[in-house]
């Protein structure tokens, strides 16, 4: 069955997002009563839109894999079933292909473009959740496959941002770079997605991991080098790259929706200020007992369409992280 391609003829460039839009990041979800909590904690907070960065329908049944790619169809349609009876037929929801997903991947990319042609907001072009660009209400954000599938993701990602000029961008794909996560997971991705989202001045949206961890401000990816002035855990700067300043932005993992949750094994201790390079503002894991949850994070807030803010909650209905996000992409 081919790849589908999105061509909808639509202005990707609205430069601002609708006063307080407020967007939902999980992975890992699964099929299981932890996911519906976690989807029905993203309808209590009466969130606009979800980016789903790989790992769907994962880990239900033993029968449903074969040699660890999912490949039972009704997987998928359950797992949108599942969806659907908590945030509706046609809730905005957008998702990257994980490790678990390519097996049933035809299926998938069918399912969401669904939601994506039931609502006449959503522009996305290319190649949905692989190398495509999308436009919800003024955000805009890379679906990516980087480190699963495809090649030449840095130069898509280069070209991608370059054009556009919103406000607000966003990175999405599903696997890490070993410093980009504080589970086990290694190298998977390639330096140069992370480094050409930073210099475009687009957040950085991972799963993968099982676990939650969000870094301070960034001036470089590669070596996890925190900004100097913007040294603080709970305030992120998000800029592009010019010939006067370094391009900055923040990197997170948001993946513990539903699925197992694993320990922290880089960057102890397990109490703030963390490890390695002090790179690290939030981790969540097992270590730190975690429960299954989301990131929001909400656009243009307070009147200012340039400043955001975001928080970690749990199914308890616990905020774990808080923070404000302050974007000179003007």
């Amino acid at each position: 069955m081919p790849i589908l391609e999105l061509t909808t003829p639509s202005n990707l460039n609205s430069k601002e997002t609708t006063e307080e839009l407020k967007v939902a990041f999980i992975a890992d979800q699964g099929i299981n009563e932890n996911a519906k909590k976690v989807l029905q904690l993203i309808k209590n907070e009466k969130t606009d839109m979800v980016i789903h960065t790989g790992d769907f329908g994962c880990c239900n049944s033993i029968i449903k894999y074969l040699f660890g790619r999912e490949s039972y169809i009704g997987t998928a349609l359950d797992w949108d079933a599942q969806i659907t009876n908590i945030l509706g037929p046609n809730f905005p929801y957008f998702g990257t292909m994980g490790n678990h997903d390519g097996g049933n991947w035809s299926t998938y990319q069918k399912l969401l473009q669904q939601r994506v042609d039931n609502n006449l907001d959503i522009t996305c072009v290319g190649n949905l959740g692989i190398k495509s660009s999308c436009n919800y209400k003024g955000l805009f954000f890379l679906l990516s496959g980087a480190g699963e599938i495809g090649n030449n993701h840095d130069s898509y990602i280069n070209d991608a941002l370059e054009k556009n000029d919103s406000i607000w961008e966003i990175c999405s794909w599903h696997k890490n770079q070993k410093e980009m996560q504080i589970a086990g997971k290694k190298d998977e991705v390639g330096w140069e997605p992370y480094e050409e989202c930073r210099k475009g001045g687009a957040i950085i949206a991972t799963g993968h991991s099982h676990t939650y961890s969000r870094t301070k401000t960034l001036t470089n990816t590669i070596t996890q080098e925190v900004h100097l002035e913007w040294n603080q855990p709970n305030e992120i700067k998000i800029s592009k790259e010019t010939e006067n300043q370094k391009g900055s932005t923040f990197v997170f993992v948001s993946a513990i929706g539903g699925e197992s949750i694993r320990a922290q094994e880089r960057c102890k201790p397990i109490t703030y200020p963390y490890g390695c390079n002090n790179e690290w503002a939030k981790i969540y894991t097992s270590n730190q007992n975690a429960k299954p949850g989301a990131l929001f994070i909400i656009f243009h807030i307070d009147g200012d369409p340039t400043k955001a803010k975001g928080y970690f909650k749990n199914i308890d209905n616990e905020i774990i992280d808080e923070f404000i996000i302050y974007n000179y992409n003007k």
